[in-house]
């Protein structure tokens, strides 16, 4: 079960994603993510320390929002990506592309 949570709106939009995000959950995650931004345009950081799994189709949800922000003119960074995690975007090299920390 995936959670995503907006803890703070001060100068940046930052979530808390939690449990698993795949398949069956990236379009309710995307979703989620996208109406809080509409509501207010601005950089958008999530926290990572609880996400335990993520699959291929929650890469492309991602890069879908980081499309969406800059778009715009804004950025996205993931924080306390856990190693098995953050392992995906390096294999895909989305770590060039996007800001991850560990």
């Amino acid at each position: 079960m995936q959670q995503v949570k907006l803890i703070s709106a001060d100068d940046k939009l930052l979530f808390s994603l939690s449990g698993e995000i795949d398949s069956a959950t990236s379009e309710d995650f995307y979703a989620q993510v996208v109406a809080a931004y509409e509501h207010d345009k601005k950089d958008v950081t999530f926290d990572c320390a609880a996400l335990t799994f993520i699959d291929s189709t929650t890469l492309g949800t991602f890069v879908k929002i980081l499309k969406k922000l800059r778009t715009d003119g804004h950025d996205m960074v993931l924080e306390k990506v856990r190693p098995n995690v953050k392992k995906l975007f390096d294999i895909c090299a989305l770590n060039t592309i996007m800001e991850i920390r560990s």
